[in-house]
C-alpha cells in the first residue's frame, strides 16, 4: 500500500515530513520528485524522520516522500559475489554505465542483473515437505562458490511446484509452495531481507577453531576465532587498511566481504583496482571470485555510511547460512560512528561523551553480536567473522567507540605509531593487543599444529614482556650493568620482534605463513635461546656467542624457507649445535 507525506523540514539528510498517518520505522521511502532512497528512523505522531540516502541538495518544503511499507532491505541471491556496491547495495559498475563516473541522485538500479541466467540444479521434488532456510536448489556463483537457493524464514510446507533444471534468471519462479492452508508461495532466486533484522538461525555454536591469516602475529599471539570478533584500533599511518587487505587476502574463510565505510576514495579506490586483480592462493582463480565489496566513501552521503554496515552484515549472514565461512572487513566503525554522531546533531538529541549519541555502545553491541559460529536452519554450520578497524582521533584508545568496542571484541591489536614509523610491520603492539581466543583454541593447536605450539606462545610472550621490563633499566644505565642472563633476553626478544613478529607484505615468501612454520620459527628461536642458556651456564660470556653471528642468522630464514622446505629447520637447529660447541670449545682451549 502506498503511503503518502509532505516535506515540511530539511535538515542535511535529515528530512522531516508531514500530514501522513501510516509510515513505520525503518520504512524505505522514495523522497521529491527524483525519488531519493531514504528510511523512516522516527515517528511521532502524524510526524515522521526520514534519513536520506542521496544528496538532499534541491530539496524544498511541500516535495512528496512515498512509502511502500516494506523495511529497507537488500537482496540475495546469485551474483553478490564479485560485486561492487554502494552503502545500500547499488552495483556501482551498473551506476557507472548510467551515470559516468559520477554517482547521479536518484537513480534506480536493479541490486543484481536481472538479464543473467543461471545454470540452476534443482535439489528437492515435488511434494517434498520444506521449511524456511531449507536448501532447494544450487546453481554456481564463481567457480570457487556454489550458491544454495534457501527458502526465506518464516515461510515452509509442501512443495506445489519444482521448476526442471535449467538456466534461470534471479527473478524467475522456479518453486511454489503451499502451506496448511493452501495459500501457496513462488520461491525465486533470489529475495529480500530487511537490514537491520538478523536472519534467524537454529543453534549458536562455542568457538571450534581459528580463523588463520598467514600473519605470524595473529596466528600464534592473538589469534582470530571462525565466528569471533576483532577490533584494530591505530592512529593515522598506522596501518589498519594494510592490515585488513592482508587478513582479506590470506585469511581462511571462504569467503570475505570487505566494507569500506567513510574511507578516503583514494583507499578505497587501491583496494578495488588491487582485490579484482589479485590472485587467490587458495585456487589459483581470481580473490573477487569469493569476495564482495562495499564501497562508501567520506565524500558520499553520510547516512549511507551508517547503513552500508548494515547492508555488509546481511550479505554476509546470507551466506553464513548456506555453510560457508564469511570474514567481514569494517573499515572503519569510527566514520559509522561518527555518521551516527552527525544525524544524531542533526536531530537534536543529546550528546552524551565527545557528541558521540547515548546510544553508541548499544549499536557497536548489535552489529558485532551479528558475528557466531551457528547451526543453520538447514542444518549446516556456517561463521561469520567480525574485524573491525577503529580510527582514534590522535592514536587516543581512551575515545569512546575504541572503549565501548573493546566491551564487545575478544581480540584486540592494538596498533602502535612508533612501531610505524620504525618500519616494523605490521605495527601491532604485542605488550597492549590480547586475544582471549588463545585458550579456547589451545586445542585445536595442539591437535593440529603442534602439543608445544601454545606452551611455545606463552614463552615467546613471556621473553617480550621480560624485555620491556629490561629495557626501562637500560634506558636509565645503559646494558653493559645487565648480567648475561638478562643480555640473553634482550638478544632473543630482539630475533623475535625483527625475525618473527616484523612481516613483509610484499614478500613473495613472507606475505603468507603457514601455521606449521609459524610454530616451526618459534621453535627454533626459542631453541636458540635454551642452547644459549646452557653456555651461559658454563661461565661463558654472552658475548662470544653473538660474535659467532648464530642470532642475526636466524633473523632472515622467514625469506630463506619457504613452505616446501620445513626440513630445513633441522639443518638450523645443526648449525646453532656447532656454533654453540664451537664457542665451548674455543673457551676450553683458553683454560688449558
Amino acid at each position: 500500500m502506498e503511503v503518502i507525506g509532505e516535506i515540511f523540514s530539511i535538515n542535511g539528510p535529515v528530512v522531516k515530513v508531514g500530514k501522513c498517518e501510516n509510515f513505520k520505522m525503518h520504512d524505505q521511502v522514495f523522497v521529491g520528485d527524483e525519488q531519493l532512497i531514504g528510511e523512516v528512523i522516527g515517528v511521532d505522531g502524524d510526524n515522521t524522520i526520514v534519513q536520506v540516502y542521496e544528496s538532499t541538495t534541491g530539496l524544498k518544503t511541500g516535495d512528496r516522500v512515498v512509502s511502500f511499507q516494506s523495511p529497507m532491505s537488500v537482496t540475495l541471491g546469485p551474483g553478490i559475489i564479485g560485486g561492487i556496491f554502494d552503502g545500500i547495495q547499488r552495483p556501482l559498475k551498473s551506476i557507472e554505465d548510467k551515470s559516468g563516473p559520477f554517482i547521479s541522485r536518484g537513480l534506480s538500479v536493479d541490486p543484481l542483473d536481472k538479464s543473467k541466467k543461471w545454470k540452476v540444479k534443482m535439489l528437492v521434488s515435488k511434494g517434498d515437505v520444506v521449511s524456511g532456510g531449507a536448501v532447494i536448489a544450487q546453481t554456481p556463483e564463481t567457480p570457487q562458490i556454489m550458491h544454495k537457493v534457501i527458502v526465506p524464514p518464516g515461510i515452509g510446507g509442501r512443495i506445489d511446484y519444482i521448476a526442471p533444471d535449467g538456466e534461470y534468471t534471479v527473478s524467475d519462479v522456479i518453486a511454489e509452495i503451499a502451506d496448511e492452508q493452501g495459500n501457496k508461495t513462488q520461491i525465486k532466486l533470489s529475495h529480500r531481507w530487511p537490514i537491520r533484522v538478523p536472519r534467524p538461525y537454529k543453534n549458536r555454536i562455542g568457538i571450534r577453531e581459528p580463523l588463520l591469516t598467514g600473519q605470524r602475529i595473529i596466528d600464534t599471539l592473538f589469534p582470530f576465532a571462525k565466528g569471533g570478533t576483532a577490533a584494530v584500533p591505530g592512529g593515522f599511518g598506522t596501518g589498519k587498511t594494510m592490515t585488513q587487505h592482508q587478513i582479506a587476502k590470506w585469511s581462511d574463510a571462504d569467503i570475505i566481504i570487505y566494507i569500506g565505510c567513510g574511507e578516503r576514495g583514494n583507499e578505497m579506490t587501491q583496494v578495488l583496482e588491487e582485490f579484482t586483480s589479485l590472485t587467490d592462493p587458495k585456487s589459483g582463480a581470481l580473490l573477487m571470485d569469493r569476495t564482495a565489496l562495499i564501497a562508501n566513501t567520506s565524500n558520499m552521503p553520510v547516512a549511507a555510511r551508517e547503513a552500508s554496515i548494515y547492508t555488509g552484515i546481511t550479505l554476509a549472514e546470507y551466506y553464513r547460512d548456506m555453510g560457508y565461512h564469511v570474514a567481514i572487513m569494517a573499515d572503519s566503525t569510527s566514520r559509522w560512528a561518527e555518521a551516527l554522531r552527525e544525524i544524531s546533531g542533526r536531530l537534536e538529541e543529546m550528546p552524551a561523551e565527545e557528541g558521540f549519541p547515548a546510544y553508541l555502545s548499544s549499536r557497536l553491541a548489535a552489529f558485532y553480536e551479528r558475528a557466531g559460529y551457528i547451526e543453520s536452519l538447514s542444518g549446516n554450520e556456517g561463521s561469520i567473522t567480525i574485524i573491525g578497524a577503529v580510527s582514534p582521533q590522535g592514536g587516543d584508545f581512551s575515545e569512546p567507540v575504541t572503549q565501548n568496542t573493546k566491551r564487545f571484541v575478544r581480540s584486540f591489536l592494538a596498533l602502535d605509531r612508533q612501531l610505524a614509523y620504525a618500519r616494523h610491520y605490521p605495527a601491532i603492539n604485542w605488550l597492549s593487543s590480547y586475544s582471549e581466543y588463545a585458550g579456547l583454541l589451545s586445542g585445536w593447536y595442539e591437535e593440529n599444529v603442534d602439543d608445544r605450539f601454545m606452551l611455545n606462545r606463552k614463552r615467546i610472550i613471556a621473553l617480550l614482556q621480560e624485555e620491556a621490563s629490561l629495557n626501562e633499566i637500560v634506558k636509565l644505565i645503559g646494558s653493559d650493568v645487565l648480567p648475561d642472563d638478562q643480555k640473553l633476553v634482550l638478544e632473543t626478544a630482539r630475533v623475535i620482534r625483527v625475525g618473527f613478529l616484523q612481516q613483509n607484505a610484499f614478500h613473495p615468501i613472507d606475505t603468507f605463513v603457514p601455521i606449521k612454520k609459524q610454530f616451526l620459527m618459534m621453535d627454533i628461536i626459542l631453541y636458540l635461546h635454551d642452547k644459549s642458556k646452557d653456555v651461559l651456564q658454563r661461565g661463558i660470556p654472552i658475548s662470544q656467542l653473538i660474535e659467532t653471528g648464530i642470532f642475526d642468522s636466524i633473523i632472515p630464514i622467514k625469506y630463506q624457507i619457504n613452505s616446501e622446505q620445513l626440513d630445513k629447520f633441522d639443518l638450523l637447529r645443526n648449525k646453532i649445535d656447532e656454533a654453540c660447541k664451537k664457542v665451548i670449545e674455543n673457551n676450553e682451549v683458553v683454560k688449558r
